[in-house]
Parts: structure tokens; C-alpha cells; sequence
């Protein structure tokens, strides 16, 4: 095992069990013993942060847990940053900020980190940076280039807008983030003028060389033809009104739903409104996979938890049923209840 995975398994087993200060400890011994910074942040960090994802996903650590995890993780940088030696900047201002709506803050954190490391100029802005005051900062300080994370795909909409407005101020735009698919789809299809998969990548693009001039005069629109049938305004705008709608038949097909604790209302009202959000932006990007996707995804996550997800394809086909004046929803609803249907093989399409 690599020092940097003896590392990971260490600052793990200290996050797992909420010990900052024993997680702090891993970290400046890791310098101590001769790993690089960039090395900490991405190989040791980073991993432990990937890690805590994946042990969430399958219901072997609670909410508070990752949380926890996360805040330790995120201090754990802070510590790293005091005990590391950081060169004089001497490259490119970059801005560094997550879309509007996006809290997973700690991707964006290891890049503007590593790009300090690297010798850039960072502003880091942090979680949930509203498009305005971003392009406030952007007036205020001229940066080079904007990096723009975002890890929840139903930001997209936002994150085209922010694009857009970064792009009009004359600021190219370097898009990361699982948001933005894992080949960057969805970083092009919005029009960033970068993409990286990457923290490691997205300092090297920045460093490789002119960063290039954003275009002029662009319209959100002028991507994505497609949004003027309105249908994603429709369903957008609609969002509320549809989850009840959907929660009323699914109450009438599986009558134990009256018999609901109000948490257990809650939780299924909740996993109702996921299912719209993610069907409006798979709307906006016009791509199926995203939403195929998401259903695969949180069929995953109910069967690690020991919810059965039989109530899924039933609610496709009354959201369908709802929205049967759209030819692009109902497509797309209608081949994502038989795919699932097929995934959870429960006889034929409900």
C-alpha cells in the first residue's frame, strides 16, 4: 500500500469515529514524513472525503455521520495549510465558487488549494455563491478565469445561467464537478469554455498555457434550442403542484400510504420532489441518462435502506398522466418506467 493509501486508511479511521483532533494528527505526520501537499489534499483527503460518499450511499453511515466526516475533513485543510510550504503567487487570478444551490463545498476547497500550491492567485467564495454576487466579485477583482464546481446535476440550469453571466463579464468559465458528467457532457453542452474531471486537471489546464477569451453576446438559449417548447418551464415552475399530484394517486393505488407516520409523509414527499427536479433538468439538457440515472441511483439507495422501491414506476406513469400534453416528458417518462420497471423486474410495466 501506497504512503498516501496507509494515510487514507488512517485519517479515515479518525473521521469515521468524529476525532479531529487524531485526524489532524494524520495529517501534518503525512508531511511530516515527506508526502507533498497536493498529495494530502487529493490522494489522502480527498479520497477519505470520496470514501465517505460511498459508505453513505450504502446506509453504513447516517446523515449526522457524514456530516461529521465532512466538517473534520474540511478543518483537517485548514490544518494542512499551516505545516505546508506555499509558494509566493506568481500565476493567474482564479476565482473558485460553487454554483447557487450547491453546499458540497469541500471539491471546490482541494482545488483552490491545490491551485495556491501551484502558485495561483485564489479567491475562494465558497458554497451557494448567488450568480449576481459572483459577478459582482468578478467586476471588482478581474480574475482570470472562474472556476465553477458543482457536485447536485439538478444545479445545471443554474450553473448554464452563471456560465453565461461569468462568460458576458468577459471571464472564461472552467466547469468541474460530477454534476457536469463524468466525460464533462454537460460542461460543454452549456457552453464552459473549460472543463477538467479533476482537481489535478483542472490546475494543469489552467497552467497550460493562454486561457481562452469567453464568447460575446451568448443567450442560454442559443445551446439548447430545444427550451423553447417550454416544457421545462412547465414542469419547473409546476414542481409543487405535481409532487401532490403524484402522492394523491400513489395513495389511491397503495392504500397503506394513509396509514403514514407524518416522517414517513415527509420522507416520501421528499424522494417525490428528487424525482421531478432531476426530470426537469434531464428537460433542460434534453438528455435521458441523467434521469435514467438518477432513478437507477435512488432505486440503490431505497434498497440499501430497506425501502422497497416498487412505489417508482407507478409514480412515473401518474406523473406521465399529468403531463400527457408534452411529448418530450411523456417520452421520456414512459421509457423510463419500462427500463425500470425492467431493472426492478416486476413484470410488466405498472
Amino acid at each position: 500500500m501506497s504512503d498516501a493509501g496507509a494515510c487514507a486508511d488512517r485519517l479515515w479511521d479518525a473521521v469515521v469515529v468524529g476525532d479531529e483532533h487524531g485526524a489532524a494528527d494524520v495529517v501534518v505526520k503525512a508531511v511530516e514524513s515527506g508526502l507533498d501537499a497536493e498529495t494530502v489534499l487529493l490522494d489522502v483527503i480527498g479520497a477519505v472525503q470520496r470514501r465517505v460518499g460511498v459508505e453513505w450511499a450504502a446506509n453504513r453511515l447516517t446523515v449526522a455521520q457524514e456530516h461529521a466526516a465532512t466538517a473534520i475533513n474540511d478543518r483537517v485543510i485548514g490544518v494542512l495549510t499551516t505545516v505546508a510550504e506555499r509558494p509566493v503567487p506568481h500565476r493567474e487570478r482564479i476565482t473558485v465558487a460553487c454554483v447557487d444551490g450547491e453546499w458540497h463545498a469541500l471539491p471546490a476547497r482541494l482545488l483552490a488549494e491545490v491551485l495556491k500550491l501551484r502558485g495561483f492567485r485564489v479567491d475562494f467564495l465558497g458554497a451557494q455563491v448567488p450568480a449576481p454576487h459572483l459577478i459582482t466579485h468578478l467586476h471588482s477583482t478581474g480574475p482570470d478565469a472562474v472556476a465553477l464546481s458543482s457536485s447536485i446535476p439538478t444545479r445545471l440550469p443554474t450553473a448554464h445561467a452563471t456560465i453565461t453571466a461569468c462568460q458576458a463579464a468577459g471571464v472564461p468559465v472552467l466547469a468541474g464537478g460530477s454534476a457536469f458528467g463524468p466525460d464533462g457532457r454537460f460542461a460543454r453542452l452549456l457552453g464552459a469554455d473549460l472543463w477538467a474531471p479533476d482537481a489535478r486537471s483542472a490546475a494543469e489546464l489552467l497552467a497550460s498555457g493562454p486561457l481562452p477569451r469567453p464568447r460575446n453576446g451568448h443567450q442560454p438559449i442559443d445551446d439548447l434550442p430545444h427550451l423553447g417548447d417550454q416544457e421545462y418551464t412547465m414542469v419547473s415552475r409546476t414542481g409543487t403542484q405535481l409532487v401532490k399530484a403524484v402522492y394523491t394517486g400513489l395513495e389511491e393505488l397503495f392504500p397503506v400510504m394513509r396509514t403514514y407516520t407524518d416522517l414517513q409523509r415527509q420522507y416520501t414527499a421528499e424522494d417525490l420532489a428528487h424525482i421531478v427536479e432531476f426530470f426537469a433538468t434531464s428537460l433542460y439538457t434534453d438528455d435521458d441518462s441523467l434521469f435514467l440515472g438518477f432513478l437507477s441511483w435512488t432505486a440503490e439507495i431505497l434498497g440499501a435502506r430497506g425501502v422497497p422501491p416498487h412505489f417508482l414506476p407507478p409514480a412515473l406513469r401518474l406523473l406521465a398522466a399529468e403531463l400527457r400534453d408534452f411529448p418530450r416528458a411523456t417520452r421520456l417518462l414512459d421509457r423510463a418506467r419500462v427500463e425500470l420497471t425492467t431493472t426492478l423486474d416486476d413484470g410488466p410495466a405498472a
